[in-house]
């Protein structure tokens, strides 16, 4: 048993291990592609500093050539090179997603591309830069700038939902000072951040709380050695069978996820009986129901078929009615129905707990997004329902949640393909669209 165990544990710790090195891979992408656009926004640096230069050469030479009339060759070619930097520019400008904002010294807006109007809307030129981004961090960084004259200046900012890296850079062109504001859109890398270290305590407490208790049940059991009980033996045999149980299914929750995100899963559809697929799932949680006393409703057709992978849809029911149970209340039921149409089958899972919070149901489906577990006093990974929206989404469909207008509690679906259409023209057929 022992020996046993010493192997989960070492499962455990190599898929927490090989899932911490894809998130940290997926960190360094976006932190080059974050680098590579730092050196476009250099360049225009440069091309605006060539520009300036370019344009004082021109006035000289047009002050120098005023009194003797018309234009020279000299002077024609000057201009056409000025016009080719500023085209030049201009397309620069324009090629990067970042925003790129130019204010003077009273930080009026002499310059915008086109990304600047994605985030804040149409760009008024000799506005005020509060006036354009609404932001007084952002004013607060360039009035610093301004005032102990530092080079750069770089701070994250919150503008709406999204979060940005926003850089404040000096530049002097001759006696004039102007404020080069760049704003990188770091959105996703502070969630995959926040997605990391969650996943980190999240599977830490997971792994420590079932270890933690069979290691007191084997203590138990050395302790009472000499005084053989069968009863309670029995007993704890099945406490430690529950836990390691738990192990099991975190491991088993890791591996699908990831072998799911690399495209290393094959999904072979074929025609499945929806009901035997139902029942096996069933079949698989029957612990679970016993330990909390509850009851799954089924509603499905004996003879329904979907075309599906029959072992990905059936991880698909059973997250999804382990998540129920999880939140339904002691001796409460769980119902899994489905209800067809020519085309699909859409597949509701009920229970009676306290539903999700409105604000909650775009990002219930994301990798390690948990309800507030302080709120809910319920713990787990946020996998399950991470790898449910993956495995649909395979099979070309789609998955989400409702609030139960029937009386409470969480309410998800998802639609599976229809292997007969043609039986499905019954009068129970009406299928739900989703949101």
């Amino acid at each position: 048993m022992l020996e046993f165990l010493a192997v989960l544990l070492a499962v455990s710790t190599a898929a927490l291990a090989g899932y911490t090195i894809r998130q940290h891979r997926q960190m360094s992408v976006l932190r080059a592609t974050l680098a590579n656009r730092q050196s476009i926004l250099s360049e225009l640096e440069r091309t605006l500093r060539e520009r300036d230069s370019a344009f004082g050469s021109l006035q000289q030479s047009l002050a120098a050539n005023q009194p003797s009339g018309p234009c020279t060759v000299v002077d024609a070619n000057q201009s056409d090179a000025l016009a080719h930097q500023v085209a030049i520019l201009n397309v620069m400008l324009n090629a990067t997603d970042d925003a790129l904002i130019v204010v003077d010294d009273e930080l009026h807006i002499v310059l915008a591309n086109a990304a600047t109007s994605t985030i804040f809307g149409p760009v008024q030129m000799d506005a005020h830069l509060e006036t354009l981004t609404g932001s007084p961090a952002i004013v607060s960084l360039v009035e610093n700038v301004l005032a102990y004259h530092d080079d750069v200046i770089e701070e994250q900012v919150s503008i709406g939902d999204d979060v940005y890296l926003v850089r404040v850079r000096l530049v002097m062109l001759g006696s004039s000072a102007l404020v080069c504001l760049t704003l990188n859109d770091i959105t996703q890398l502070v969630r995959l951040n926040r997605s990391r270290r969650d996943m980190v305590a999240n599977i830490s407490h997971e792994l420590r709380h079932p270890i933690a208790n069979i290691r007191l049940i084997i203590d138990g059991l050395f302790h009472d050695q000499d005084k053989p009980k069968r009863k309670e033996s029995i007993s704890s045999l099945r406490a430690i069978a529950h836990e390691t149980d738990l192990l099991l299914w975190l491991v088993q929750s890791m591996a699908d996820l990831s072998m799911i995100e690399s495209g290393q899963a094959i999904v072979r559809m074929v025609e499945v009986n929806f009901h035997e697929l139902v029942d096996g799932a069933i079949e698989r949680l029957v612990n679970q129901t016993e330990r909390k006393h509850l009851t799954i409703v089924k509603h499905v057709p004996a003879k329904l078929t979907v075309l599906c992978d029959r072992d990905l849809v059936q991880r698909v029911v059973v997250n999804l009615l382990h998540n129920a149970m999880k939140w339904s209340p002691e001796g409460g039921p769980v119902t899994i129905e489905a209800e067809t149409s020519a085309e699909e089958v859409v597949v509701s899972v009920l229970d009676n707990g306290p539903g999700v919070p409105p604000d909650q149901v775009e990002r219930i489906f994301e990798r390690f997004y948990q309800v507030d577990p302080s709120r809910s006093g319920r713990d787990g990974t946020g996998l399950g329902l991470a790898i449910c929206k993956h495995i649909v989404t395979a099979h070309g469909g789609r998955i989400w949640a409702e609030s139960n207008e029937l009386g409470g509690g969480g309410l998800f679906r998802f639609s599976l393909l229809n292997a007969d259409p043609v039986a499905a023209g019954h009068p129970n057929g009406a299928v739900r669209s989703s949101p």
